[in-house]
């Protein structure tokens, strides 16, 4: 048998424009994050209609960013994770470069 691990919760959204934001919480079951170049938020949709599962906050389910000190085999190991805006898109505010 093999033990969960406790994924990161998203502590903080401030990306407004998100389907799956409801006042500054995520209510995604979970977030992937990661691009070749950035540490985008590939769960962020922009919608005019709120999403996800109204009591439940969202985890880190995957992280593609190998290049972040959290990134330990492709999970997160942060405690928490702020996502804010970047452009057009999401980007995890916790990432940071080994």
């Amino acid at each position: 048998m093999t033990a969960a691990m406790q994924m990161p919760r998203v502590e903080e959204c401030v990306v407004s424009a998100c389907a799956y934001n409801h006042t500054g919480d995520c209510h995604a079951f979970a977030i992937t994050i990661g691009s070749v170049d950035h540490a985008h938020c590939h769960t962020f949709v922009e919608l005019p209609v709120r999403a996800g599962v109204a009591d439940l906050i969202a985890q880190v389910g995957a992280c593609q960013r190998g290049d972040c000190r959290h990134n330990e085999q492709l999970e997160c190991h942060a405690p928490a994770i702020r996502v804010g805006p970047d452009n057009d898109m999401a980007d995890c505010m916790t990432y940071d470069e080994r």
